[in-house]
């Protein structure tokens, strides 16, 4: 063993890799009981997906001294045909019973109703009941909606009877994200084992990368757990969820790196343990270049006005972080300790033939470099052929009856309301003002349109002065998470800031999806030219050039935009969905951009490997075909871990997993194996500028000689 191999020696030495392998199995007894908290310590309320800033956030914060922050859950009577005598009387004992309940955060003495939709011959009927939101209520807002439903009888045949409202839209999106960690942790494990036993076709190999990311996700669980409960880290479902998908797709596509490179070596080395050593000491340096530029390219995201977005950096970065480390310690040393047999039926034996050599990636690179321009030209229109696509793009939010996949019972119940009722009741505008001007404020409330003029009042259970300050509610005659409510609240906060010395402020569910829509767009605008940076300087310093750096970051834009261009078709005529949430093309983009770049990292940095022993043209012909069947693999892994996301019954996920999975599809199947190999071969040396290996003598892989400086005439001729 070649003690100069560094870390790579003690990660995997005939002794050190039984340390290394102690060491992860205490730190998994230790961490394992608590990675199972995590989902204990999600804070799901508004103000953590809020922006910290916005005056919807205020509103909440300030409104806490009024009352316990709570939200209506509304049960919704309807016969179209009318209420009958029998109907009436019903809804009133329901009314009763729900007044006397108090489980699960339920406000039952503060019930309001029922109210009927017309004085004579009523066809509908609303029953409010409060439902506490402290820091335990959006674990007990699904039982809390179950316990009201269970007090509403659905009386004769025909009645309708939902659970609506803030309260009933808040659980069923609950219910969507109960078990959103095991859903995608099944979901995940399934695809990495079908993408593993195509790729190895190998039973037996499957086990070592599996372990290796379970032991990271647990880990990376246990850590974020510890900084939500000590450190003040926000996480919620939507970030938890994500962590999970990360660490299982970058940790297998950082196995899958290191064990193409793993085979390699023991081609040319009888000592196992020398070959790690030297597969960890030549690939690992990619490897830990694209966990790298992930983790920074997360933590980027630390800069975003939304708490959510923010909030989601951290977390992804820790998970990356420990799947990198998981995958650069305790798989090399169980892949050591396995030995060769880990890879039957096809074990690789010192001596046998690289079938990289004779594969289709080596035939494929011979071919481009027949014709790189051509190639790189045509590749290059369709992706932005497929960009136009962007046109059917409606990144604008989407409505609570357009995010999830099917119709739960509050939104039939939302459409059923309102259809009798003003359709913003149930979700009014909340405005607090001070209380010199509170009367002012009222009358400028109520006289903005949009706003329904005898719907102002301050709701059961709440003080009517607070620290100088008054709060009263307001109902929209637009649904609240409609554009025309968004305009509402836009209008009302023009007019209310206009009242001198009022100092109010207008928050409630719709002005808090408005300060998201915003926050969101200045997040894009933000976000996405940082990452670009930060990808942009990591691939500066490890290829030590400027030219091949500029010209990845060019694809890799290129296939954003052809990946959201597709994804926005998809969407509009396959799966017929409303839209698209604010924050779906900077989410698509981060994750296409920090994971897609490790592929970009791992194939030019074998050419620049090669390039500095045979030249740049045979060096990416070389590294395109040494690295073609990792690189689709990893992809392949990757793609199915996002598209897991789908399993979930959440539009915004899904369109999430959808454009992911397939932009990395088409960066690894189209740009990092067609359209990166043709631009290096079209460029040639220069690709490597300011590099001395810019200065290849016609591309033999011989540098050319630095001009020797001028001999001084010393003679004075």
């Amino acid at each position: 063993m070649n003690r100069d191999r560094g870390i790579a020696y003690f990660v995997c030495g005939r002794r050190a890799k039984w340390l290394v392998l102690g060491l992860w199995l205490v730190l998994l007894l230790l961490v394992a009981p608590f990675a199972q908290k995590l989902t204990d310590a999600q804070d799901n309320d508004a103000a953590s997906w809020l922006p910290g800033s916005a005056e919807s956030t205020q509103v909440l914060h300030l409104s806490e001294g009024f009352r316990p922050e709570q939200i209506p859950a509304i049960v919704v009577y309807a016969r179209e045909s009318g209420l009958t005598v029998a109907d009436r009387a019903r809804i009133a004992e329901d009314a009763a019973q729900m007044r006397k309940l108090r489980d699960h955060g339920i406000r039952g003495a503060e019930t309001r109703g029922p109210v009927y939709d017309r004085a004579v011959d009523p066809r509908a009927a609303q029953i409010l009941v409060p439902i506490t939101m402290d820091a335990k209520g959006w674990k007990r807002i699904a039982p809390a909606a179950d316990s009201i439903r269970a007090a509403a009888s659905t009386g004769a045949t025909g009645l309708a009877v939902h659970v609506t409202g803030p309260g009933g839209t808040s659980a069923d999106f609950s219910k969507a994200f109960e078990g959103i960690d095991s859903t995608l942790l099944l979901a995940a494990m399934g695809v990495v084992i079908v993408m593993l036993l195509l790729t190895y076709r190998s039973p037996t190999l499957i086990l070592v990368p599996l372990l290796g990311v379970v032991a990271a996700l647990f880990t990376a669980q246990a850590l974020i757990y510890f900084l939500a409960q000590h450190a003040g880290l926000t996480v919620n479902g939507q970030s938890a969820g994500i962590l999970t998908v990360l660490v299982f797709g970058a940790g297998t596509d950082y196995a899958l790196l290191l064990v193409a490179r793993y085979r390699e070596e023991l081609r040319r080395h009888e000592d196992r343990h020398e070959a790690m050593a030297l597969a960890l000491h030549r690939a690992g340096p990619a490897v830990i270049a694209s966990g790298a530029t992930v983790v920074l390219g997360m933590l980027v995201l630390m800069a975003a006005e939304m708490n959510s977005t923010s909030g989601l950096g951290p977390v992804a970065a820790i998970g990356v972080a420990v799947a990198l480390l998981a995958m650069t310690t305790l798989f090399p040393a169980l892949l050591v300790i396995f030995g060769r047999w880990i890879f039957w039926p096809v074990i690789p034996h010192n001596g046998s033939p690289d079938p990289t050599k004779r594969g289709v990636w080596a035939r494929t690179g011979r071919r481009i470099a027949l014709r790189p321009r051509m190639i790189w030209g045509a590749t290059a229109a369709a992706l932005i052929a497929c960009s136009f696509g962007l046109m059917q793009l409606r990144a604008e939010g989407l409505s609570n009856a357009d995010a999830f996949t099917d119709k739960p019972d509050s939104i039939v119940g939302q459409e059923v309301s309102a259809r009798y009722f003003p359709a913003g009741s149930g979700d009014p505008l909340v405005v607090i003002s001070d209380r010199a001007q509170a009367q002012e404020v009222r009358r400028t409330v109520a006289e903005t349109p949009g706003v329904v003029p005898t719907s102002l009042g301050l709701p059961p259970g709440t003080r009517p002065f607070h620290d100088g300050k008054v709060l009263f509610e307001a109902t929209m005659t637009a649904p609240a998470d409609s554009e025309a409510a968004k305009q509402t609240v836009d209008r009302v906060r023009d007019a209310v800031h206009a009242v001198p010395g009022a100092d109010a402020r207008v928050g409630g569910g719709t002005a808090a999806l408005l300060d998201m829509d915003r926050a969101t767009t200045h997040d894009n605008i933000l976000i996405i030219p940082l990452v670009l940076t930060v990808v942009l300087i990591i691939l500066c310093g490890l290829l030590r050039a400027l030219v091949a750096p500029l010209l990845l970051i060019g694809t890799v834009v290129l296939s954003f935009t052809a990946a959201l261009g597709l994804s926005a078709l998809a969407f509009r005529h396959l799966f017929d969905y409303a839209g698209e949430s604010t924050d779906f093309p900077l989410f698509v983009f981060v994750f296409l951009v920090a994971l897609g770049i490790d592929y970009n990292i791992f194939l030019t940095t074998r050419i620049r490997e090669e390039a500095t022993r045979q030249g740049t043209r045979k060096g990416v012909v070389t590294g395109l075909s040494t690295t073609g069947a990792v690189i689709t693999s990893a992809g392949l892994v990757l793609a199915g871990t996002f598209a897991a996301l789908g399993t979930l019954p959440m539009v915004g996920f899904a369109e999430i997993g959808f454009a992911v999975a397939l932009g990395v599809v088409l960066d690894t199947f189209v740009v990092r194996s067609v359209l990166v190999p043709a631009l290096f071969l079209d460029v040639g040396p220069k690709v490597w500028w300011p590099h001395r290996l810019a200065r290849e003598d016609g591309g033999t892989g011989a540098v050319e000689p630095r001009p020797a400086a001028p001999e001084v005439n010393r003679s004075g001729g």
